[in-house]
């Protein structure tokens, strides 16, 4: 249960963060403001059931140095999306922190679903 919560919260997180930097593109501050508040609260979502799913490996498990790194690069990629949507909001330049967050989803996308058992391959 964990798992596919963890997971629709992810695929909730990048429909809002488009959704904000498409506003922001357009100058709709007002409406990429509320969406971003949304997305905010979806992180903290994200935040629980993946602390949820990281405290399975707090056992002794052979893989809890990997799950710790997921988790980290997870929470870079939650750190990546919300700078772009400040910087976007403000016209600053982005280009860094889409690389980074390319990283960071690779990353923890690979661990998730490739490594860690309880991902979608077995």
């Amino acid at each position: 249960m964990n798992t596919h919560l963890h997971i629709t919260a992810w695929a909730l997180a990048f429909i809002l963060f488009i959704i904000v930097v498409i506003l922001n593109k357009q100058g709709k501050a007002k409406g990429a403001k509320i969406v971003q508040m949304i997305l905010r609260l979806d992180y903290l979502l994200i935040l629980y059931s993946g602390g949820a799913l990281l405290a399975k490996y707090f056992g002794g498990s052979p893989m809890m140095g990997e799950a710790i790194f997921k988790g980290l690069a997870g929470i870079w990629a939650i750190f990546a999306m919300e700078m772009i949507s400040l910087k976007t909001g403000r016209e600053e330049p982005t280009k860094s922190w889409w690389i980074q967050l390319v990283i960071a989803v690779l990353l923890t996308m690979v661990l998730g679903f490739g490594r860690l058992p309880g991902g979608l391959l077995p």
